[in-house]
C-alpha cells in the first residue's frame, strides 16, 4: 500500500490558519473575561486594568524590540567569526535560495545540539547555534537546522508569538486585579450579584489557564510550520530528520525558561499539552511523510 505523502505547501497553509484561529480563540477568552468581570463588579476595575495593560504592553514591546539582544545575552552567545566557514556558507546559500537577507550569526558554547533564531523580522534577525551542533552535525543536517531557524524568521514567528504573549498577559493581569480586588470589597451582596461574582471568579481562574494552553499549542504549531518551511527551502527533509534524531538521543538541554521556547528542540518528559515543542518523535514521523 502506497504511503500518503504530505505536501509542505499544504502543511504551511494549514499551520498558518490554525495559528490564526488559536489567536482568535485567545481574543474570545479575553472578551468573555472582561464581560464577566464587568457584570460582576461594574466599571471601577477597568481603570486599574487599563493602566496595568498599558504598562504590560510597553514592557512587552521593549522586550520585543530587544528580543535578539536579550536571548543572546541569556546564553552568553558570541558573534561567529569567519572560522565557522561551513556555518556562514550554509546560511548564505539558504538566504540566496529563499530570498531572505543574511541574519547575524552567533555561537553559544554548549555540547548539546541545538539552535535558535530571534529578532523582530528578516532585517533584524539573528541565528545562534551551539558548538555541539557545529561539531556533531554533518553538512546536510546543519543545513536542515539552519533552514528551520530561517523559517521562523521568514514566517515572522517572533512577532506572532509576541502578539499572543500580549493577549495572554492581558488575561493574566486582568484576572489577578479582579481576584485581588475582591478582598477590598464590601461583603454585602444580593444573591444575583453573588452569582455574577462567582461566574467572574470562575472566569478569572479558568481564563489564564486556557489562554496559556492555547499559547503553548500555538508554539507547537509554529514549530511544525518551521519544519514544513525548512523542507520547502531544502527540498528534502533528510537533513532535519537526521539532526532531530541526534537531538533525541541527547539529554535535555538546560537553558533559561524565558528563551527555551526559541530553541530548535526541547527534549522533555513534560506532557505534550504543557510543552512549547511537539515531541521529537512526532516531528520526525511527520517529516518522513514529506
Amino acid at each position: 500500500m502506497e504511503k500518503i505523502r504530505l505536501s509542505f505547501y499544504n502543511e504551511i497553509r494549514k499551520n498558518k490558519i490554525y495559528s490564526a484561529l488559536m489567536v482568535f480563540f485567545v481574543l474570545i477568552i479575553l472578551i468573555a473575561l472582561v464581560y464577566a468581570i464587568g457584570l460582576a463588579i461594574g466599571a471601577d476595575i477597568f481603570i486599574i486594568s487599563i493602566l496595568a495593560i498599558i504598562i504590560s504592553i510597553i514592557y512587552v514591546l521593549i522586550s520585543y524590540y530587544n528580543s535578539d539582544k536579550i536571548a543572546l545575552a541569556s546564553v552568553s552567545a558570541k558573534p561567529a567569526g569567519r572560522e565557522y566557514k561551513q556555518y556562514y556558507d550554509s546560511v548564505e546559500g539558504l538566504c540566496l535560495a529563499s530570498g531572505l537577507p543574511m541574519p547575524k550569526l552567533y555561537v553559544m558554547q554548549h555540547e548539546q545540539i541545538n539552535a535558535f533564531a530571534s529578532g523582530r523580522g528578516p532585517k533584524h534577525a539573528v541565528i545562534c547555534v551551539t558548538t555541539g551542533a557545529l561539531q556533531k552535525l554533518n553538512k546536510q543536517e546543519l543545513e536542515g537546522v539552519l533552514a528551520h531557524e530561517l523559517s521562523h524568521i521568514a514566517n515572522y514567528d517572533i512577532r506572532f508569538m509576541t502578539l499572543t504573549a500580549v493577549l495572554v498577559g492581558m488575561i493574566a493581569i486582568i484576572s489577578q486585579i479582579f481576584l485581588r480586588s475582591l478582598w477590598f470589597r464590601s461583603g454585602n451582596r444580593d444573591n444575583k450579584n453573588g452569582i455574577l461574582i462567582l461566574i467572574g471568579v470562575a472566569m478569572a481562574i479558568l481564563a489564564p489557564i486556557l489562554s496559556m494552553l492555547v499559547q503553548l499549542a500555538i508554539s507547537r504549531r509554529r514549530e511544525y510550520g518551521a519544519d514544513s518551511s525548512a523542507v520547502k527551502f531544502m527540498r528534502t527533509p533528510t537533513g532535519l530528520i537526521g539532526a532531530l534524531n541526534k537531538i533525541k538521543n541527547n539529554p535535555e538541554m538546560k537553558v533559561s525558561g524565558a528563551v527555551a521556547p526559541l530553541f530548535l528542540a526541547k527534549p522533555s518528559r513534560t506532557a505534550e499539552l504543557f510543552s512549547t515543542h511537539p515531541p521529537l518523535e512526532k516531528r520526525i514521523e511527520r517529516l518522513r511523510k514529506m
